[in-house]
Order: C-alpha cells, then sequence, then structure tokens
C-alpha cells in the first residue's frame, strides 16, 4: 500500500506541477470559443490575474504532495482546487468527463484515506 500511495501521490504532483508550470512557461493551449460559456467564464477571470494565483497553488500543491512529508498540508492546499475544476467542468462545461478527471477525483481521495489519521485530527478534539 505504501508503494501505492508514492506513485499516486507523484502522478498527482507531478499533473499539477506541470498544469501550472505549464501555464506560466508554455504556449497557451487554445481556449473554448469566445461566445460560449466556458470562453465567457474564462474571459471573466483571465484579467484579474486569478488564474496566475490558483497555478502558483498549483504548483506549491503539487511540490508538497509529492515529498511525503509534507503530503497532507499539498492535499489541503490541492483540494479546493481540485473541487473547483470539477465543478467547472460539471457545471459550466456542462460533461466532458475524461480520464484525467477521474484520476483527479480518485486519487486524492484515496490519499486521504491512506492518511486518515492525520485527517482525523482536523474535525476530532
Amino acid at each position: 500500500m505504501k508503494i501505492a500511495t508514492h506513485i499516486v501521490s507523484a502522478l498527482f504532483g507531478l499533473l499539477f506541477l506541470a498544469g501550472g508550470l505549464f501555464f506560466f512557461f508554455g504556449t497557451p493551449p487554445p481556449g473554448p470559443p469566445e461566445d460560449s460559456l466556458p470562453g465567457k467564464f474564462m474571459a471573466a477571470f483571465g484579467p484579474t490575474g486569478y488564474m496566475s494565483f490558483v497555478k502558483v497553488c498549483e504548483i506549491i500543491g503539487g511540490l508538497l504532495v509529492m515529498v511525503p512529508k509534507t503530503r497532507n498540508l499539498g492535499l489541503l492546499v490541492l483540494g479546493p482546487i481540485v473541487l473547483n475544476v470539477l465543478c467547472f467542468h460539471g457545471f459550466v462545461v456542462g460533461g466532458g468527463w475524461n480520464p484525467v478527471h477521474a484520476f483527479i477525483t480518485v486519487a486524492p481521495l484515496f490519499l486521504l484515506w491512506t492518511e486518515r489519521n492525520a485527517f482525523i485530527k482536523l474535525v476530532t478534539r
């Protein structure tokens, strides 16, 4: 189980690390059409700098998740981002699930389950 946890956390962390770094240093992929609902959503957030903040949090969270000692802190940083990504694709895009969405849903749940003893302390006295 320990090896599986390390593999899943490395893949999960690399996914967010690569996404954040690609935002700053890569060529941006073509966005949705401007007249579509996702295009309008992204046009509203683009000029505000919100996506830059989210991508910095993704880089930090991805690095933290990959290191076993800081994995729990990384999960706390990436939790709201994962929820935001899933809600964006569920409500704004309206479906369009692919294996990456399944992975970013299952991987943090698996990691939370393996580290449940540390997270139990957050909800109990």
